[in-house]
């Protein structure tokens, strides 16, 4: 779900090419999902090995990270880890949005619809732990580095973002705002041609850099006011939100009475899952680690071919001729110094 802060965010129209020798870190489970969503059969099955292991997300991940690799990104993935309790709440509804649409697909699939059955299975997408493990191993044999979360990936992400270890952190939710990262950038991993859900319409994605500090001072708020805003709206920690109370109202409430506390306090018949305090302090204090190495190397064109194409059945021909690309992406940036290393960001 993500906090819905769309209306009040100032976006700028980047290329991938701006972001020429940074490095990023990318929400995996984030990611993942999106593949999922996205790469399907035009039934909505999803791809799959002779095993019938699926290999939808490892597709998406695989060149994905190939392409940034070629634009000169330094991708870094970060994976979740526990959820905090109080996510508990958002875990169920989603869980039963996907057995609400699983049992569309099939009754879609039944009066031979396909184009129903797509749009309902492209919101049906499970990661395993199997397959979060693959993505690792893939990962690995890229040469490229990956985080475990103790908690929120995009809390992990937006911390090494602040640190300046990263140059952004980059999610499709707008959730990293608000545990502080000063840079978020959308659309990493999905940029091109794409079709609008339920609509036979295309749109071309294009990323977006949004910089905390201007958004910010665009709005006339602090970083705790923020947090408030988004708590008014609805994050994962409380999906509903405050009825009647969109993202412009709560900006409105949050700069008039100063505080959620002072906001609450003038509303009636307010009740949240949680403490709000408690929700509050999960975006101002994370549980994050700073027991992480940034490292990337040389893919091993060897265990690329063998993890994807021997286990996964991946075409040999295209499979080579990525990660050779991927290699000369790695040898051309080497040789590349930016100010960036030396001032970092």
């Amino acid at each position: 779900m993500g906090v819905d802060l769309k209306d009040l965010v100032p976006k700028r129209e980047i290329t991938l090419q701006d972001l020429n020798g940074r490095a990023i870190a990318i929400d995996a489970y984030n990611t993942l999902h999106q593949f999922l969503a996205i790469i399907r059969q035009p039934d909505g099955t999803l791809l799959m090995d002779s095993q019938g292991r699926i290999t939808s997300h490892l597709s998406g991940l695989f060149y994905r990270t190939v392409n940034l690799l070629e634009m000169g990104i330094k991708p870094v993935y970060v994976f979740d880890g526990k959820p905090p309790e109080i996510k508990e709440l958002e875990v169920l509804r989603r869980k039963m949005h996907k057995e609400e649409a699983e049992r569309k697909y099939e009754e879609a699939l039944a009066r031979g619809d396909l184009k129903a059955a797509k749009t309902y299975a492209q919101q049906t997408g499970k990661l395993t732990e199997e397959m979060v493990e693959d993505a690792k191993k893939l990962l690995d044999t890229m040469g490229v580095p990956w985080i475990q979360a103790p908690s929120e990936g995009e809390a992990q992400a937006a911390y090494m973002a602040a640190k300046g270890d990263v140059y952004a952190a980059a999610s499709q939710d707008y959730d990293s705002l608000l545990f502080g990262a000063p840079r978020l950038v959308r659309n990493v991993t999905i940029t091109g041609r794409r079709k609008l859900p339920r609509k036979d319409v295309y749109i071309e994605v294009k990323p977006e850099l949004i910089e905390l500090e201007q958004l910010l001072k665009e709005l006339e708020i602090t970083r705790e006011q923020l947090v408030d805003v988004g708590i008014l709206v609805g994050t994962d920690y409380n999906p509903e939100g405050v009825k009647g109370i969109g993202p412009k109202k709560a900006l409105k409430l949050v700069k008039e009475q100063g505080s959620l506390e002072n906001v609450l306090s003038t509303l009636k018949d307010v009740e949240f899952p949680f403490d709000p305090k408690e929700i509050k302090k999960l975006f101002l204090s994370p549980d994050v680690t700073s027991d992480y190495k940034l490292e990337w190397r040389e893919p091993d064109k060897g265990e690329v071919v063998r993890f994807l194409c021997r286990e996964h059945d991946f075409s040999e021909d295209r499979v080579m001729n990525a990660v050779e690309r991927a290699i000369k992406a790695f040898k051309a940036g080497k040789g590349r110094v930016t100010l960036e290393a030396y001032f970092k960001f």
